[in-house]
């Protein structure tokens, strides 16, 4: 089955859209565009009893995703989307800069142990980074661990690594098929090999070496049953090197309160560990202490010293100097601030070290005597450098409208390194030397794009309670609000974490194409502080879609877009903003692009790790609640008979963080439902995840998709290439 080319605006049905100066659009065989055959999906009979309110849903069944009928409809699902998407014009020219953009050396934040320094590289094309490990002093690099050589479809991925303080051994988890379940393996570095043992059923894990290299500190479940059951019962752990995961030590949990999650680590002294205490995806937390001087084993580690007791505030750890205890706190200081303790006194009381600023508190290093701090100016990123009492000492701020995204640095060495990228420019890791100050790339990025053509500017929205809501847009330097143009809008507006104008590899290509790129910074973020994200949480969220409609409104009043040239974009809790929005404003995007989103609103807490998100979202556990959730859900909300706009969503079967029933269930109501001519496709990856860990050729894969999907619904016109025909120029295909 091949689509029909959907007309260039829904409504107006037989309008098309010129495909070049001097060609004359023609319509498919010249005949109205017809709707699409969209696979059949039951709608079933399941009613639920909210508060005394009756709520149905018809596509309860989708939920299984291992049933027979479920896995017949995605796969109808992957056919119609993959048809439908081969046959936009631009493939071959889209896919062919997309790979050279990702054909260039990346190199990863680097561990440095014993003079030797351990990092992530891809040479270009690499399905996943190779672990590399080279001298301090410069030298021959050697391959530590190749992941590629596990998988076949590259579908088995690095989640996190860590080399022991003495340099004998390599721990590293491994996922599969993009799931954040993950299993450590250890490597003797001096062989080369893995040792016997294989820790499972860890999930949200840091590694956390002791100070003799013998073990480590992680976190984990207990086994699960199904891939998308609700977690509960994590506990931090203790593994012994070449002993079995039988053996293994439990050292910290509260089985009163089965939902608290632990991120475990060592201080550089090894002295002392540190446990976060969280109550789901919130970054406040309580924050624990014990001294591994206490007891040479596990069992006998000093007792559990609580350091800050409740969840009201985040707490995060930067290191330990001269047994003082430097943490990043937002007690009294929504933007975050910095404030020491000494751990060797019971009585000391916090000192404030570095106090809250117009800026808002990222995160911190300490490295060579001196506290680094990385802060956010208006969404832009600061890096500065502080003695341990709070002196200024170096601004190492990074040139430019630019991101810094990661600091690594040892406590012992006078230097530390970030990663710097811009939105237009990629990723380079940069390196501060902090006897000096200067700054300059350890790994530049190579590019072959015309960078200084290109501006990003501030410009600032109005919402619909009067809060300005800033936003960063992208356009030539040449370019003037004097025609509409295809324009790219995303937004996220959640879970406290902030949207930079970081390097994302579809602007470069948007902007080239004539395009307009831009990123939204709403309620519920984490731009501007502890008020700015809690403005846009539980019964506030509705100010979140408010501002994003706010933004698209604005970029339509200065001229910049107009609804047919309006693309939307969001993932995640994007995904789910994408979803609200075009219910809320379909006249308003000429096309909409929803990635792996919370779509279901009234039952995302019954799955993996969803009841973590209540923080930001609610429960509709609770009657107040449960209205507010109700009222913007995007699988409940479609609003049959009126033209909805192009919409792809995208997911993946194996996402075990927002599982895919969310997206089966939006896109089976959207299907259903009167909504228009408009093609309204569910893109589903196999063996995919929540994003991380994907293998290169199907970022790729997946990046083409979208912009392909995006260009044609806004007029974007892609440089084609000599394979494709003059019929597929004339008709648009």
């Amino acid at each position: 089955m091949r689509p029909c080319v959907q007309p260039a605006r829904r409504g107006a049905a037989w309008r098309v859209r010129p495909l070049a100066a001097g060609l004359l659009a023609l319509p498919l065989w010249a005949t109205p565009a017809l709707a699409l055959d969209y696979p059949e999906a039951p709608r079933g009979d399941v009613v639920d009893d909210y508060h005394g309110t009756a709520v149905a849903d018809p596509y309860r069944w989708l939920e299984d995703t291992d049933s027979a009928q479920t896995r017949a409809w995605v796969q109808a699902q992957q056919a119609l989307a993959a048809d439908y998407l081969e046959e936009l014009p631009g493939r071959a020219a889209v896919e062919s800069q997309l790979r050279q953009i990702w054909d260039r050396p990346r190199q990863g934040l680097p561990q440095t142990v014993a003079e030797r320094r351990y990092f992530l590289f891809n040479d270009g094309l690499l399905p996943q980074p190779l672990l590399l490990v080279e001298p301090v002093g410069g030298g021959a690099r050697e391959v530590v661990l190749d992941i590629n050589r596990k998988s076949a479809d590259g579908g088995v991925a690095l989640k996190r690594w860590r080399v022991d303080p003495r340099g004998r051994y390599l721990a590293y988890g491994l996922t599969e098929a993009g799931e954040d379940w993950t299993r450590i393996r250890i490597r003797d570095l001096a062989s080369g090999r893995d040792l016997g043992e294989e820790l499972r059923h860890v999930k949200f894990s840091n590694i956390a070496w002791t100070a003799d290299g013998e073990g480590f500190f992680y976190s984990r479940y207990p086994a699960r049953e199904g891939t998308f059951d609700a977690l509960a019962d994590q506990a931090v752990w203790y593994h012994r090197v070449g002993s079995p995961q039988s053996a293994d030590v439990r050292v910290y949990a509260n089985p009163k309160q089965p939902q608290h999650g632990y991120w475990a680590e060592v201080d550089a002294s090894g002295r002392w560990l540190l446990i976060s205490v969280r109550e789901g995806a919130s970054d406040a937390n309580r924050l624990l202490l014990r001294d591994l001087r206490d007891g040479q084993d596990p069992e006998l580690f000093g007792p559990t010293r609580t350091l800050v007791g409740s969840f009201a505030h985040r707490q995060e750890p930067i290191g330990v100097l001269d047994d003082e205890l430097y943490v990043i706190t937002t007690a009294d200081a929504p933007r975050g601030r910095v404030r020491a303790l000494l751990l060797t006194d019971p009585q000391a009381q916090w000192v404030e070290v570095v106090p809250q600023s117009q800026d808002t508190l990222q995160n911190a290093v300490l490295a060579g005597g001196l506290l680094i701090v990385h802060t956010l100016r208006d969404a832009a990123s600061q890096l500065a450098a502080y003695t341990p009492i709070g002196e200024p000492r170096f601004d190492l701020t990074p040139p430019g409208l630019a991101v810094i995204d990661g600091l690594a640095a040892e406590a012992g060495r006078r230097e530390v390194f970030y990663r710097r990228s811009a939105l237009v420019e990629p990723d380079a890791v940069w390196r501060a030397d902090l006897a000096t100050g200067d700054s300059g790339a350890w790994q530049q990025a190579t590019f072959d794009f015309p960078v200084a053509d290109f501006v990003t500017e501030r410009l600032q929205a109005t919402s619909a309670d009067g809060t300005p809501v800033p936003y960063f847009l992208a356009r030539a330097r040449t370019a003037q609000p004097d025609q509409p143009r295809p324009t790219w809008l995303y937004g996220y507006g959640g879970f406290n974490i902030p949207i930079t104008p970081e390097f994302r590899v579809t602007a470069p290509l948007w902007l080239r194409a004539g395009g307009i790129y831009v990123l939204a910074n709403l309620r519920g973020g984490g731009e501007f502080g502890k008020a700015w994200h809690e403005a846009g949480t539980k019964q506030n969220k509705q100010r979140v879609f408010d501002d994003f409609i706010a933004v698209a409104e604005d970029l339509i009043a200065r001229g910049w877009a107009s609804p047919d040239t309006l693309a939307i974009h969001g993932r995640s809790n994007g995904g789910l903003l994408v979803g609200a929005v075009v219910n809320q404003r379909p006249e308003l995007y000429g096309a909409a692009l929803a990635g792996v989103g919370v779509m279901d609103m009234l039952r995302f807490h019954r799955f993996t790790i969803g009841w973590a998100w209540t923080g930001d979202y609610g429960s509709s556990e609770d009657p107040a609640q449960f209205r507010a959730l109700r009222a913007y859900s995007p699988y409940h909300n479609v609003r049959r008979g009126r033209d909805y706009p192009p919409l792809l969503a995208y997911t993946a079967d194996h996402d075990d963080r927002v599982v895919p029933g969310h997206s089966y269930k939006y896109m089976a109501a959207l299907q259903h439902a009167d909504t228009g001519a408009a093609p309204k496709l569910l893109r589903i990856e196999s063996r995919g995840g929540h994003g991380a860990g994907k293998p290169t050729a199907a970022r790729i894969a997946e990046a083409r998709d979208l912009l392909l999907f995006a260009g044609y619904h806004t007029g974007l016109e892609w440089p084609r290439t000599a394979s494709e025909t003059r019929w597929q120029r004339l008709t648009g295909r």
